[in-house]
């Protein structure tokens, strides 16, 4: 059964990685690899644990898009995957945050 598991969350982040990338303004499309999005996907996985966002019981949480973004650069930098634009990085944020409804699409 846990087999089964992971192979549906490789499914979901692939069918997020999708969404993330047609949202993506163009120059940024091609620009990183499946792996780093990869990296990125369970960045922010570990910034919702870390920060105890999701852990609220009210009905509104308040995201900062640009905090995340920033722990990603912070992360990937610690841990010598790469330097990365918080900027660009907003994009993907966002783009996860709206695969998941958690933000309306534009």
């Amino acid at each position: 059964m846990q087999n089964d598991e992971f192979g549906l969350e490789d499914l979901d982040d692939e069918k997020t990685i999708a969404y993330i990338r047609e949202r993506l303004p163009q120059e940024l499309k091609e620009k990183f690899s499946d792996d780093e999005f990869y990296y990125f996907l369970d960045t922010i996985y570990d910034y919702y644990d870390k920060s105890g966002i999701l852990d609220s019981n009210d009905d509104y949480i308040d995201i900062d898009i640009n905090k995340i973004a920033e722990f990603i650069v912070k992360e990937a930098k610690k841990n010598n995957i790469g330097n990365y634009d918080a900027e660009e990085l907003f994009f993907i944020v966002e783009g996860e945050l709206a695969y998941n409804g958690v933000i309306d699409e534009e």
